[in-house]
């Protein structure tokens, strides 16, 4: 187990990871379709994508979580 004061960081890992899989899976598959290279161009696009999703999230997550609280009682 890892300890507590992980626990935002280790939700926006696994946030940026799986919401960049589903959005690559799914754009790729409308962009090119499926076929023989489909899992290659995903991949690819993944490998793109995935420190993208996951730098974006570690430098907007805190943010949006102080704009929530703020907006919220």
């Amino acid at each position: 187990m890892f300890p507590k004061k992980y626990s935002n960081l280790l939700f926006i890992l696994i946030m940026g990871f799986g919401m960049s899989l589903f959005m690559t899976l799914i754009i790729t598959y409308i962009n090119t379709g499926i076929d023989k290279e489909f899992i290659n161009r995903f991949l690819k696009a993944w490998a793109v994508g995935l420190p993208i999703a996951i730098s974006t999230a570690l430098i907007v997550g805190p943010i949006a979580r102080r704009f929530v609280d703020k907006i919220t009682k």
